[in-house]
């Protein structure tokens, strides 16, 4: 894991909250929905290096032994191996009602599993056996439970499968999840090592909420939920921004919390600053996901730390810049009512906050071009 020693951190963090308080900002009324953006085939179509797995290959060994092994240096660190969603909990997801009687399958025979979970929809049992056979993913269930949403208040949680007519979300979650693999192998071949930043071995836990269209998704312990019923679920590319959107929570998790810890005092002067006024947040808005009757998704308050929720829209930035650069395009991605052409050329203290992301969870490396 790449990291910059506390009290540079420290030092950069306090240089940008001063170029904070000197800036201003502006701009004008913003719609409150998510409109699409570029598509997701796009992606699929770029020049990519698709992965081949969920950490990157170690070169091959030399055959002879190096002047330094020979001098006695210590031997290289393995490669760690890939992760994976264990067979008991692969179970749990596909059947959190409990295994059915009579079933067939060994304990650890995920595949039959997975079959024997979709038998109801041939189609869907394809896309869920490719995306455990490509990426380790495993498509289940969420369990039945209340759900304190913070603003939205309490919601009723229901499990839904992906079949029928939500099979279509299940073909958007399998093309984000590739296309957005193929943008992080090519980001870790650019690096030169292997990302500190998990994309696949996930679990999808599909519902609906009842009566309501909220929360889309929500995330944790490198497990997705998905509401068959959300309304940031418009098209394949708003799935594909919720989905780095919730898969970079998870990795914030495993970085103990690095979003509050180092955006979150940029995050913190930000919203001291504006508060909730939209025309003052949009220089900083990585993107322009809006609640509605409150201000921009990554500074809504009683909605957690908005520390989380700003480095999630920043990472969502972050990928569309990349995933833009890497299509050959020299301007940045089209995204009306978020921050304005390049996120790092805004006020201060854009830059900074794309810097700390980009050294943290992908090894330094910005394809986007300069500023000016």
């Amino acid at each position: 894991m790449r990291a910059r020693a506390p009290s540079a951190a420290r030092a950069a963090v306090a240089c940008a909250l001063a170029c904070l308080v000197a800036c201003s900002s502006g701009g004008g009324e913003e719609s409150l929905a998510r409109a699409p953006g570029a598509s997701v085939a796009a992606s699929a179509a770029a020049p990519l290096t698709s992965p081949s797995s969920a950490v990157a290959p170690s070169a091959a060994p030399s055959a002879a032994p190096s002047a330094a092994a020979s001098a006695g240096a210590p031997p290289p660190i393995a490669e760690p191996p890939a992760p994976r969603i264990s067979a008991e909990r692969a179970r749990e997801l596909l059947f959190p009602e409990g295994l059915p009687a009579g079933a067939s399958c060994a304990p650890d025979e995920l595949r039959c599993w997975i079959a024997l979970r979709y038998e109801a929809d041939p189609k869907a049992r394809e896309l869920a056996l490719e995306m455990y056979a490509e990426l380790g993913d495993v498509v289940g269930l969420e369990r039945a439970h209340a759900m304190d949403g913070g603003f939205r208040g309490s919601i009723r949680i229901v499990p839904e499968l992906p079949i029928g007519p939500h099979r279509k979300h299940l073909q958007a979650i399998a093309e984000a999840q590739r296309a957005s693999a193929r943008v992080y192998a090519e980001l870790e071949r650019r690096a030169g090592s292997a990302l500190p930043y998990r994309q696949r071995a996930l679990g999808w836990r599909f519902f609906r909420s009842v009566g309501r269209t909220t929360p889309s998704a929500y995330a944790g312990g490198w497990e997705v939920g998905f509401n068959v019923s959300g309304s940031l679920h418009s098209s394949p590319e708003a799935v594909l921004e919720t989905i780095v959107h919730e898969v970079f929570h998870l990795n914030d998790q495993a970085h103990r919390s690095w979003s509050r810890r180092v955006l979150g005092p940029l995050s913190d002067a930000i919203v001291a600053r504006c508060g909730t006024r939209i025309d003052c947040l949009r220089p900083h808005a990585p993107m322009k996901t809006l609640v509605r009757g409150g201000t921009y998704y990554a500074f809504q308050p009683d909605n957690g730390d908005s520390a989380h929720e700003y480095a999630a829209e920043l990472a969502t930035r972050y990928f569309l810049e990349q995933r833009h650069a890497l299509e050959g395009h020299d301007a940045p991605p089209p995204l009306p009512g978020a921050a304005p052409g390049r996120y790092k050329c805004g006020p201060a203290p854009n830059a900074e906050a794309w810097r700390l992301l980009a050294e943290e969870f992908f090894g330094g490396v910005d394809l986007t071009g300069p500023c000016g």
